[in-house]
């Protein structure tokens, strides 16, 4: 037995119960017919021509619907005789390659069959400006020679920064668009001025290149959207900030104020940027971005599929697995953090064996006096939070609660003879 099995062989876990916690469940019913009379407003209609290409920014976000949401813009904007392309809009995002871009758009469902229309994939960008304190601005190559630009976005709170615009349409035009020249631009000085860069580097592309409109939806606490908007290109600085207010509103959470241990699952880009969404753990990457639970000690025990090895946001927890770090794609992780400058989330937490000790770690340096009554969550990632799994210790704090419902006896957590999580 190695030291770490001897110094964790006694650290008890705590057996579980399922909770489901409730959440505002607002969603657009035909997601198809809103966006579609969303676009058929005569203010959007009247702007497109016969025959202007039209760059469509679609980024690399999970987004509900984003493979329908492209499909149906590229259509109408195709009935009305333009003709669409699409470039991805993602920053360093991609391992910053234009194979590696185009590649995550086809992960998400985005394909020249699926949405019908041509890909156009280059990290080579045109600045178009700077803001007074020096920083460049840049776009896309062939988003500068296009006759039109549309952005496609959701909005929601960004998980490093607080300000009126966070994640969403003038993100995507400062940053996404700026390809990884814009991302690193944006982020030279710090997270401390984001609240500020963002929407004033996306002031400059606005004015300067011909924007025509953008698509931008809010989603609910079950990543369905609630609400779906086409923006004309003269309306997002005002109408943006109050779809970040309804953003915050439907956020989801996890209804408890302090968490001795938070596991989760799997974390990857596909989740969130940061690979796990902070406004949901309360742990953040920066100081300038608050809200979520107190967390004590974190474990992450896996990568999803989807985000290619990329493995930011490990180093924001406390213990992850082998197996994680195995799965590492090095130089995809640390571009994000060399690009975004925060490389803490890039750094790798302290390793266990496997999910058993990982755990068993975190329970031993959560400093409680008794272990058998750590206050123990398990979630999946941190976009599937509607059910979840809590230790006895807090059981008593869901049954008064009017967002949460025990709907399990309680068990003990099952590991194969791995000691991995079954």
């Amino acid at each position: 037995m190695g030291i770490l099995q001897e110094l964790l062989k006694d650290i008890p876990l705590p057996k579980m119960a399922k909770v489901k916690q409730t959440f505002d469940p607002t969603a657009v019913d035909n997601f198809s017919e809103a966006l579609r009379q969303e676009l058929d407003k005569e203010a959007i209609k009247n702007r497109i021509k016969p025959g202007m290409e039209v760059a469509i920014a679609v980024g690399s976000r999970g987004i509900d619907q984003l493979v329908e949401m492209t499909r149906i813009t590229v259509e109408f904007l195709q009935e009305l005789g333009a003709k669409p392309f699409i470039v991805p809009s993602m920053g360093s995002h991609g391992g910053a390659t234009a194979a590696g871009q185009k590649a995550v758009l086809a992960h998400l469902g985005v394909t020249e069959d699926s949405v019908g229309c041509e890909i156009r994939s280059s990290m080579e960008v045109v600045k178009i400006g700077e803001l007074e304190n020096g920083l460049p601005v840049y776009i896309d190559k062939y988003a500068s020679k296009a006759d039109g630009i549309v952005v496609i976005n959701r909005v929601k709170p960004h998980t490093a920064f607080r300000g009126k615009v966070e994640s969403g349409v003038m993100k995507m035009i400062s940053i996404g668009l700026g390809k990884q020249k814009g991302a690193e631009a944006c982020h030279q000085l710090g997270f401390k001025h984001m609240a500020e860069h963002v929407p004033a580097m996306a002031k400059i592309a606005l004015a300067k290149m011909p924007f025509l409109f953008a698509v931008a939806t809010v989603e609910n606490s079950f990543d369905k959207v609630a609400k779906v908007a086409v923006l004309a290109s003269e309306e997002i600085e005002e109408k943006e900030p109050e779809l970040q207010k309804l953003a915050k509103s439907l956020l989801p959470k996890l209804f408890f104020d302090q968490i001795d241990v938070l596991v989760i699952d799997q974390i990857g880009k596909n989740i969130s940027g940061d690979g796990m969404d902070p406004n949901v753990t309360g742990r953040y990457p920066t100081p300038y971005a608050y809200g979520g639970p107190e967390v004590t000690k974190m474990v992450v025990l896996d990568l999803t599929e989807e985000t290619e090895g990329n493995a930011n946001g490990v180093g924001t927890a406390d213990f992850t697995t082998q197996r994680l770090v195995d799965k590492m794609d090095r130089e995809a992780t640390y571009a994000n953090g060399l690009t975004s400058t925060v490389v803490g989330p890039t750094h790798i937490s302290t390793a266990l064996p496997n999910d058993k000790l990982a755990i068993q770690a975190a329970v031993k340096t959560c400093n409680i006096f008794d272990f058998t009554k750590v206050k123990l969550v398990r979630i999946q990632n941190t976009l599937k939070v509607g059910e979840i799994e809590v230790s006895e210790a807090l059981l008593d704090y869901v049954n008064n609660h009017p967002n949460l419902e025990q709907i399990s006896d309680v068990y003990d957590l099952s590991f194969n003879e791995e000691g991995n999580l079954k």
